[in-house]
């Protein structure tokens, strides 16, 4: 069975109606009812293959597994390939590159950096990386603690970083790496997104606003930092830029998924039920609570299309990574629910959800390549 892609860019028909922040208020959004056999396939066979894990360790490239396997295919097809370089990195680039934590140090920006790229690189993702030890980066520090039992902890420790650097290949990744701009990379399509939903739909998708916008996300970081890390920067073809470099994504099939609503975290386990990633995420709110109980994933598409409803009145938005569900939209059984991506990627586990698992669009799409049809969904 070859894994593909359908992109879903008109209505079908509804399936339900799902609460979410759009423009600061909350509205009832049916979602597209997608035939199943026509949305992304795969995963179906992985129980009965055997998988090796593919080093997240990457030379020259990220993003770009060279495994053959369906997750492999799946996962080189959602996300692009970064090609970069370390020759003349900047000082800064090099001072977080050679960053060591040491017990009762402050976290500098230049070792939080580090470690976000190495919570990262064990698939506990931090949001985006803006080089700051904040509430998103703790948690997926707690994560990593109780992926390989240790104590769980509020602050760094020496047993945590011990932890974190016992790969010496992973060690050698560089975090800063220089990357030049394509034509591919420059030549691609922005608008205004306007403020009313009835012109948001007449647009031709909902892409990025800026070119910044759309390399801090492919990028994984913040676009301030994108920005501060490249203050002289055109961010026109031919021109190299520092970024940061994401590393490859979890290639272990995913079996179960636990949403915790207290600790905003997407724990993610595999076939054998061991605690292979997580990722920061927006589940519900006081106004507009999740739902409970255990469900399954029934569909998965990726650059879904949105349907808004309120007032009698309908609109259906395009495609794109503004987007009210951002990338990705991975239904439940549960009629109107599901995992999904955000057009607002800053603000993951830092605003209120209307009942979906919210991630940023490059988690929803890791997990997207991943995650088995009929996955179990918890909500905690």
């Amino acid at each position: 069975m070859m894994y593909q892609l359908k992109r879903v860019s008109t209505a079908i028909a509804i399936i339900g109606f799902s609460t979410v922040a759009l423009m600061g208020q909350s509205i009832a959004a049916p979602m597209n009812r997608i035939d199943i056999n026509n949305a992304v396939q795969g995963n179906a066979e992985q129980s009965s293959t055997t998988y090796k894990d593919i080093s997240p360790v990457t030379n020259g490239v990220s993003q770009k597994l060279t495994s053959d396997s369906q997750t492999a295919t799946s996962l080189n097809k959602l996300l692009p390939t970064i090609k970069y370089t370390t020759d003349n990195l900047s000082d800064v680039a090099q001072k977080v590159n050679n960053a060591t934590w040491k017990e009762g140090s402050k976290i500098e920006r230049h070792i939080a950096t580090k470690l976000q790229a190495l919570l990262n690189w064990h698939h506990h993702g931090v949001g985006h990386v803006d080089g700051y030890w904040g509430k998103n980066t703790r948690k997926a520090m707690q994560a990593f603690q109780k992926s390989r039992g240790l104590s769980v902890t509020g602050t760094m420790n020496s047993e945590t970083w011990q932890a974190l650097t016992n790969n010496d290949q992973l060690m050698e990744q560089p975090v800063l790496v220089n990357y030049q701009l394509s034509n591919a990379d420059t030549n691609i399509k922005t608008t205004n997104i306007p403020v009313s939903t009835e012109a948001k739909a007449k647009l031709e998708g909902l892409y990025y606003e800026s070119m910044t916008e759309a390399f801090a996300e492919k990028f994984h970081m913040s676009e301030r930092y994108l920005k501060e890390l490249n203050p002289k920067a055109s961010f026109v073809a031919g021109e190299t830029i520092t970024v940061y470099n994401p590393g490859n994504p979890n290639t272990k099939p995913v079996s179960r998924v636990v949403a915790d609503k207290d600790t905003e975290t997407l724990y993610v386990y595999g076939d054998e039920d061991t605690l292979i990633a997580s990722y920061p995420t927006t589940v519900g709110s006081t106004a507009t609570p999740s739902p409970t109980g255990t469900h399954t994933v029934a569909v998965k598409v990726h650059e879904p299309n949105y349907t808004y409803t309120a007032n009698d009145s309908s609109f259906i938005l395009p495609p794109g990574p503004n987007n009210p569900v951002g990338s990705v939209w991975i239904g439940l059984s549960k009629p109107s629910y599901g995992i999904h991506g955000s057009p607002d990627p800053d603000r993951i586990s830092r605003q209120a959800s209307a009942g979906c698992i919210r991630l940023t669009n490059w988690d929803a799409l890791a997990l997207l390549g991943v995650i088995k049809d009929g996955a179990t969904v918890e909500f905690k």
